[in-house]
């Protein structure tokens, strides 16, 4: 924002101008008297910057006030190679800083032995080192009473420790090494307190999976065992909630987060190499963690932001051009609320969106707000002061369109970034995110609401940072706390910007990291196949459900630097869902033969989910409907309903018209008319009776019935001639047979065929036997298959 702060004098009061000035002559007096007595040789002083390293890892109280003793402790190391002797650190007092620039300046060069290093304090506090041997670092602590320091008025003074001595090549005393940092003095209470609203995120990466268990409770997978960690003693989750509880903040939790530790608490298994999976074991830390977070926040106040925090840059940018995808920010925001209130019983407030960083565009702006948010969080650094202010003015910014900008500070809600893991880091951090808070009150006696919206997932070390300057900061003499809320409803600065950065202004460092358009065309493709898969079963929320959370997280801001890790969760989303649909299949059929004018064909349709399915549509179509006809006609449908686990057969009728190959394909169609799954093509081949094969056939018959007629009449004369001769004995001598009479004796008329009576429409035997007749009654499977 543009730091009009530095003319911040010409908002004070006549009174209160006056004292500053004179106070900044009166501290600056001493200093003069004494650059008048440096010897000659004392701008040799301004050595190497590093041949000395002053670290401050403490300095208590942050904030002292009259009384207190204030004890500064750190390390020196020599870094030269040359031994330091006649060693002493001592401290120094700078004259007050009147301006947020001024703060911003010290801080850039806090080591820089050519800035001024203001006023040493009397000299018996000090620590003294006979010699400093080169790589040796050596602790020192000094404590000195508070009006040791002569410090004047309220405001933010300068302070630092250097180490001063000399070494062979430079035998006279010089300072080595300094440190700069802050010390906010305000000893009685401000006639104007700010008012500071402090957000404390409670989000986290992407753990769990789409992929569920088949059990009634569908057991869900995670990514990994990393949120155990987080929630672990120790973990930075663990530290967010321990150090919170104590705190005045507002929580600003992703629902995600929640329902990942939810489900943590029960049965829950871990993803591994080649789809397998193993049983996770942090339930308790799990039931400890949200127990504890229930206490934390109740009574205070709760900003939930939509499910898996999505990315509203990305699909602001990149999303919009995709059908479908603003749908899932409204999803995720429905149900945001519902998730908080069942796992926290806390009553969340979901009116407000947070962009990354809190930078902002036109198009940003609209998408934030098209899911039902009217308050936007952003950052000063993005809508950032035109009018030239000499204040920093209250968050609140009316935008239009009954839109609220709530427009953190970027100095406060930048000052813990970086790695605090040393003490040094997080003491300088903690110093100069208080002397920008008092340095704010101090600009003008108006009271202003101030807004602070750190990173969104602090580190442990940055999270402890955060809270030793929020307790200093509640028993300071210059802020009081406040809710979010209230700080977007408190009375907006009229001269304050309300204009909205264009597109083109939106940092390129961010842009870069967004989720590009092949993400969203991915997440619709996938919600395409969901929409497609969902009709067909008969409990859809078992899917729907699980999928549906699973793309929120696909669009989480989470995702940021992690594009090789964001595609590979997409990508398994998207292959589980194709082989959970692809549990309801055809089966293959080989070719099929047909011998005679009609038959019924089967079609096997297999349900290997355990869940019934209905909704299904399969039909059977002819290529050549004029060879091959299905129920009459070019194709046929029949409705399809399996149980869990199971297989039904659906028979077609089919007639022929002429012998030979034809083409047939199965296909099984949602009730809307979707195709469902792969077609299944196979061959049928026609063997159909003609008339003439008839006639020969019946011609053969024929031959066969004179014969035996012939027969019979031969076998009838013979018996007759031979009671005419007087008795079988003389028949036997005449046989009357006739050597070339094909009905000699012996001779048999053809068996009568024991063929079915069904044989004129016999059905095929190409496919696998049903397991389920096919309407079968049999009782549904429990749950989904999700695990296959």
């Amino acid at each position: 924002m543009a730091e009009a702060a530095d003319f911040q004098g010409t908002s004070a009061s006549p009174a209160r101008r006056w004292l500053r000035r004179t106070g900044g002559l009166l501290a600056g007096a001493p200093l003069l008297a004494g650059l008048l007595q440096l010897p000659a040789a004392e701008p040799a002083q301004a050595a190497s910057s590093d041949t000395v390293s002053v670290s401050v890892d403490s300095l208590s109280p942050s904030a002292p006030t009259d009384g207190d003793t204030l004890t500064v402790s750190g390390t020196v190391t020599n870094n030269g190679k040359q031994t330091v002797t006649g060693a002493h650190v001592g401290l120094r007092v700078g004259p007050p800083l009147t301006t947020r620039s001024a703060i911003d300046s010290v801080a850039r060069h806090s080591d820089d032995l050519q800035s001024g290093t203001g006023t040493a304090v009397d000299g018996k506090y000090e620590e003294k080192f006979s010699k400093l041997a080169p790589g040796v670092a050596e602790h020192f602590s000094i404590s000195v009473p508070v009006d040791k320091l002569d410090l004047g008025e309220d405001g933010v003074y300068e302070f630092g420790v250097a180490l001063s001595g000399q070494t062979s090549a430079q035998p006279w005393d010089q300072l080595l090494g300094i440190q700069r940092t802050f010390l906010p003095w305000q000893p009685s209470e401000a006639d104007t307190k700010t008012k500071t609203t402090f957000l404390w995120p409670l989000i986290s990466t992407v753990h769990m999976t789409a992929r569920t268990g088949a059990g009634e409770l569908q057991t869900p997978v995670f990514l990994n065992d990393d949120l155990a960690k987080e929630i672990a003693p120790g973990g930075r989750l663990a530290q967010m909630l321990e150090l919170g509880k104590d705190l005045d903040v507002t929580w600003v939790i992703d629902p995600d987060l929640l329902a990942s530790v939810d489900a943590m608490a029960g049965n829950y298994r871990i993803q591994g190499d080649g789809g397998t999976t193993s049983a996770g074991t942090h339930q308790a830390l799990a039931k400890q963690w949200l127990a504890g977070l229930q206490k934390a926040v109740a009574g205070k106040e709760v900003v939930a932001l939509p499910f898996a925090d999505p990315d509203l840059a990305s699909l602001a940018h990149n999303g919009t051009s995709v059908t479908g995808s603003l749908s899932h920010l409204k999803d995720a925001t429905d149900v945001a609320a519902i998730t908080v209130k069942t796992v926290l019983h806390v009553t969340p407030n979901t009116d407000f969106a947070w962009p990354v960083e809190g930078a902002v565009d036109p198009s940003i702006m609209k998408v934030a707000t098209s899911a039902g948010a009217d308050r936007v969080i952003a950052r000063s650094d993005s809508l950032q002061e035109t009018a030239g202010l000499s204040y920093t003015p209250s968050a609140a910014r009316p935008v239009g369109g009954g839109t609220t900008a709530v427009v953190a500070d970027s100095r406060l809600s930048t000052a813990f970034e970086g790695d605090l893991t040393k003490a040094d880091s997080a003491t300088l951090a903690v110093q100069e995110f208080l002397a920008q808070s008092l340095e704010v009150n101090a600009q003008t006696d108006e009271q202003r609401s101030i807004v602070v919206a750190p990173q969104r997932m602090p580190s442990a070390s940055q999270a402890q940072a955060m809270a030793a300057a929020l307790k200093v900061l509640q028993d300071g003499g210059w802020s009081q706390s406040q809710s979010l809320t209230a700080a977007a409803k408190a009375k907006p600065d009229p001269d304050a910007t309300t204009r909205i950065p264009s597109t083109s202004a939106y940092p390129s460092s961010l842009r870069k990291q967004e989720l590009p358009r092949t993400a969203f065309e991915q997440i619709a493709r996938t919600q395409d196949k969901l929409d497609n898969f969902k009709v067909i079963l008969s409990d859809q929320s078992r899917v729907v459900t699980p999928f549906g959370r699973a793309i929120n997280r696909e669009m989480s801001t989470a995702w940021r630097g992690s594009s090789t890790e964001a595609d590979s969760f997409r990508g398994d989303v998207e292959n589980w869902l194709d082989e959970l649909a692809d549990q309801v299949k055809l089966i293959d059929k080989s070719e099929t033969k047909l011998s005679g004018r009609s038959a019924t064909i089967p079609v096997t349709v297999q349900n290997n989910l355990v869940q019934p399915v209905n909704h299904l549509v399969l039909r059977l179509t002819s290529t050549n409907p004029t060879r091959l006809k299905i129920g009459g006609k070019a194709y046929y449908e029949q409705r399809v309903e399996v149980s869990g686990g199971h297989s039904q057969s659906v028979k077609f009728t089919t007639s022929a018209n002429a012998n030979g190959r034809v083409s047939v394909i199965a296909q099984l169609y949602t009730e809307d008319g979707q195709d469902y799954g792969d077609p299944v093509p196979f061959d049928v081949k026609v063997t159909e009776v003609t008339p003439t094969v008839m006639l020969v056939i019946g011609g053969g018959v024929l031959l066969l019935v004179l014969a035996g007629f012939r027969m019979y009449t031969q076998r009838k004369r013979a018996a007759a001639r031979q009671a005419e001769d007087g008795g079988p004995d003389a028949a036997g001598e005449d046989t009357g047979e006739d050597p070339g009479n094909p009905g000699a004796p012996g001779d048999r008329l053809p068996e009568e065929s024991d063929a079915p009576s069904g044989a004129d429409d016999p059905e095929q035997p190409s496919d696998p036997a049903p397991d389920t007749a096919p309407e079968s009654a049999d009782p549904s499977g429990t749950g989904e298959r999700v695990d296959r």
